[in-house]
């Protein structure tokens, strides 16, 4: 499997310049920007955009324990940046949380996925 990723490096790099680009849009639209929905549905969105971010860091290649600690620390620092009043998002330790999750799937799919034998 790691022949088969590295041949698309340059793909991996920019699938993960994208989904980081789209975690900006997301997580620092202002209030108003964010559409309504049911109860959850923004723990799904944090939970699968901190996915993404693991599995397209990883295949990006980038080390799983870089990602380990910085991916939580972004979660951290943009909950603190919705915090900020002019932005009228909410800081929650729960969508945190989500994230932290999310990145921690993202990186142990990874791990499966690099321990499966080759076909």
């Amino acid at each position: 499997m790691a022949r088969v990723l590295a041949a698309h490096a340059a793909i991996a790099r920019g699938a993960f310049a994208v989904v980081v680009l789209l975690s900006f849009a997301i997580l620092f639209a202002p209030g108003s920007d964010v559409p309504p929905s049911p109860a959850g549905v923004d723990k799904l969105v944090h939970g699968g955009l901190f996915l993404g971010l693991a599995l397209t860091g990883r295949w990006a290649g980038m080390r799983r324990g870089v990602l380990a600690v910085l991916l939580p620390l972004y979660a951290a620092a943009s909950e603190l940046i919705q915090a900020i009043p002019a932005l009228h998002r909410d800081a929650t330790l729960a969508d945190w949380l989500a994230d932290v999750v999310g990145a921690l799937v993202g990186l142990l799919v990874w791990e499966l996925l690099e321990r499966r034998p080759p076909r």
